[in-house]
């Protein structure tokens, strides 16, 4: 029964997924059943698994793969953390998606592809080995790419072509280190504490070369500076796209790797000892800072929340390297914090340019009257980027403060503090905009019951994550929030 949760699991995206392809674009009625029934069953699914692991329960399933090697899957505490946001966030970006898509093209395409990488998700989550994690890895390269080139303008055929340049170059160095790791450590499972105990200390310079081959390859689909180019051009994609490969796929997995890599792979005491974790954290330091920077200048919307997107996803990789216990935390839970504040950004960046044409900042006078609702959670998202408090944001900066203070390495608070400085220098511009400037557009009146601004398709899904990006702050240690779950992640699997 332990076996068939997670192949359920897994499967309840791949089956609908495949069924999807075969249908005639009329079939929309038979394509959004599938849809949304393999979301609410992924969910459901996970749910029963979640109280298991929360009690303390490890479900695995070993395929045979070669003939010394196996596909495994397993769920732990870690696991299931990105693979409820991955499930819960897709559920949302499926409703977006139907509505965002009602009158487009390719559609049976487009689902096909976008089932297929929430199964790729899926798979990384699960992944009990890096051999899996691997697999599923190149999987995900595989099925985001018809999603980046969905439109199939000459703009989305050459983001198409940068985004495979960079991840199918970064899947292949993936491959090479995993491999040559495995024939100096043998089978690599995720096990807490890493699989380096005992190693003879003559291997120590082939360890480090490998570390940094899995940290420059992981740090393409993380988006790590100077590894980032593919993100910015991949804002031609649809609003769905742009939301998936932010907040739950693809830079989310890359970040997901790093994190199996350093604590589960080379474990926390052997990456100190070797001195790997200090270039990390200057790497991602810099992207911060970088990505900030660049955000600053960005007039058309989604690219400037794309470099938004470089900086805030290195706050993860800056708690990973820290690690300390409370920069651990601050870099786990932000995993999930920034996928409610980025999803909720582009739902709502994907809103202003389905209803009323708009893709630049300097468009944006005055549309908070025109639409109150969408405007009303960009600003909850954008308010929680910076860090005000109450909100996510603030939770995931104030724990990675103390964990560097902690750890004896303050200069990250400084890196903490400019980057807040330059995320309120970006945002809050946008929102001076939207909601104190006169309008210099004049935007046909809504049409739609009540003169609602957009269909409750769209307006749903970014209402729900930016109510969450609130409620996880102020409640943040409610029992199944994603705080209290990596704490129980921090103390459980890495005994901090």
């Amino acid at each position: 029964m332990k076996d068939l949760l997670l192949l359920a699991i897994l499967c309840s995206s791949l089956l609908p997924g495949l069924i999807i392809f075969t249908l005639a674009e009329e079939s929309v009625r038979l394509r959004t059943t599938l849809n949304l029934a393999g979301a609410l069953f992924k969910l459901l699914f996970i749910a029963l698994l979640f109280f298991r692991v929360a009690k303390g329960e490890y479900l695995e399933l070993r395929l045979p793969l070669l003939a010394d090697m196996e596909l495994v899957l397993r769920a732990d505490a870690l696991s299931m953390l990105f693979l409820t946001l991955s499930a819960f966030l897709w559920l949302l970006t499926t409703i977006y998606a139907i509505g965002y898509l009602e009158d487009a093209p390719h559609r049976s395409r487009f689902f096909g592809f976008f089932s297929l990488c929430v199964s790729a998700t899926t798979g990384i989550a699960l992944a009990g080995d890096m051999i899996t994690f691997v697999i599923f890895y190149e999987m995900l390269t595989i099925s985001t790419y018809p999603l980046v080139v969905h439109r199939g303008t000459p703009t989305a055929l050459h983001a198409g072509r940068i985004y495979l340049a960079y991840t199918v170059f970064g899947g292949v160095m993936l491959f090479f280190a995993a491999v040559w790791l495995r024939t100096i450590v043998g089978p690599l499972e995720f096990i807490p504490g890493g699989v380096m105990e005992g190693i003879d200390p003559t291997l120590y310079a082939n360890l480090t070369i490998i570390f940094a081959l899995l940290i420059l390859s992981l740090g393409v689909k993380a988006a790590l500076v100077p590894l980032h180019i593919w993100l910015p051009s991949a804002m031609v994609a649809p609003a769905p796209v742009s939301a998936l490969l932010h907040a739950v796929a693809v830079v989310k997995a890359g970040a997901f790797g790093i994190i199996r890599v350093v604590y589960d792979i080379y474990g926390i005491p052997f990456s100190v000892e070797l001195q790997l974790l200090l270039p990390l954290a200057l790497m991602a330091s810099f992207t911060v800072i970088y990505g900030s920077v660049r955000a600053l200048t960005q007039n058309d919307l989604k690219r400037r929340l794309a470099f938004s997107t470089v900086s805030q996803v290195s706050y993860i990789l800056i708690g990973v390297a820290v690690a300390s216990p409370l920069a651990t935390i601050g870099g786990l839970v932000h995993l999930v914090h920034q996928g409610l504040m980025k999803i909720t950004l582009f739902f709502c960046a994907g809103n202003l340019a389905a209803t009323l044409g708009i893709h630049k900042v300097n468009e944006m006078d005055g549309v908070g009257r025109r639409m109150p609702w969408t405007m009303a959670a960009f600003t909850i998202g954008a308010l929680g980027m910076i860090g005000v408090p109450p909100l996510v944001g603030f939770i995931s900066k104030w724990y990675l403060g103390l964990g560097s203070l902690a750890a004896g390495q303050p200069w990250i608070l400084i890196v903490l503090i400019l980057s807040t400085l330059l995320n309120a220098c970006y945002f809050l511009p946008v929102l001076h905009r939207v909601w104190f400037n006169q309008s210099r557009l004049t935007w046909s009146p809504s049409t739609l019951p009540g003169g609602r601004e957009t269909t409750w398709l769209l307006l749903a899904p970014p209402l729900i994550t930016a109510a969450l990006v609130i409620i996880f702050g102020i409640f943040a240690h409610l029992f199944g929030s994603p705080l209290y779950w990596v704490e129980l992640i921090a103390v459980r699997k890495y005994s901090l």
